[in-house]
């Protein structure tokens, strides 16, 4: 997962409202959006890679999504996948704050990430590349591969996206989320970011959108997650070549 739009506390009918954009490898084996028959209180895609997940969401009102934190050169020195931060979330009943703290405790095991938890009426973000865990304020932010709410062009134009889609409800919110996600736009090359990563990959990677043979996004995802606690899990999925190939709605109630 390489975008996350989300907006906290911010429209009258759902307390958070998530928009992200799952960018990775095409080879790289991936299941659709499905309640998992090993877990069926949990809604999510799934790598079958390494059989976590980016993001997800619960019907007991728990919501989990990660983003590799890019840096060169890359570790890729443990066995642990970051996908399992989300599932082990998602499969628990631990309290946010206690996680928060689990994830302080083990930061060492992973490679980088973000991570976002929501519980009870808490929304959560915690990285083990800086900054310190927190519960977060209302407000709309945006996440990609560097810290929360780190001024990339891609984060700054969706949070825009993010903050004009608030005086929408319903399907027009839906819509307007998808096309902000849908946005190819790349900046100038003075502002994009220099992560260390080859200069042709930082351009590629600099869009909201991103569409190559070999590397892209794979899948679109927006929750809305109502003031019942119940939450709508939507996604789409996409090949190399940005076509759309299909669309799942779950219902988390």
């Amino acid at each position: 997962m390489c975008l996350i739009l989300f907006a906290w506390q911010q429209h009258p009918d759902y307390p958070l409202i998530v928009a992200a954009n799952r960018d990775e490898f095409h080879q790289r084996p991936t299941a659709a959006a499905q309640f998992w028959p090993d877990a069926p209180e949990l809604c999510a895609g799934r790598d079958l890679h390494s059989g976590g997940t980016w993001l997800g969401v619960t019907r007991t009102g728990r919501f989990a999504a990660v983003t590799n934190y890019r840096e060169a050169p890359k570790r890729g020195q443990f066995d642990t996948s970051r996908g399992a931060l989300v599932t082990d979330f998602l499969r628990s009943s631990v309290s946010v704050p206690a996680q928060l703290q689990h994830c302080q405790q083990t930061a060492a095991r992973y490679d980088g990430y973000n991570l976002l938890l929501a519980a009870n009426g808490e929304l959560a973000y915690v990285s083990n590349r800086g900054g310190a865990a927190r519960l977060l304020d209302a407000g709309v932010y945006g996440l990609s591969n560097h810290l929360l709410d780190t001024a990339w062009y891609k984060v700054q134009a969706g949070k825009q996206v993010m903050q004009h889609a608030l005086s929408l409800t319903g399907e027009a919110l839906v819509a307007a989320l998808f096309a902000g996600l849908a946005d190819e736009t790349r900046p100038p090359d003075e502002l994009l970011p220099n992560t260390g990563v080859d200069f042709d990959w930082e351009r590629l990677l600099s869009a909201r959108f991103i569409v190559d043979e070999n590397y892209g996004t794979r899948s679109a995802t927006v929750v809305l997650w109502r003031r019942d606690g119940t939450a709508e899990l939507i996604e789409r999925q996409f090949s190399p070549s940005g076509e759309l190939l299909g669309e799942q709605r779950f219902l988390a109630d």
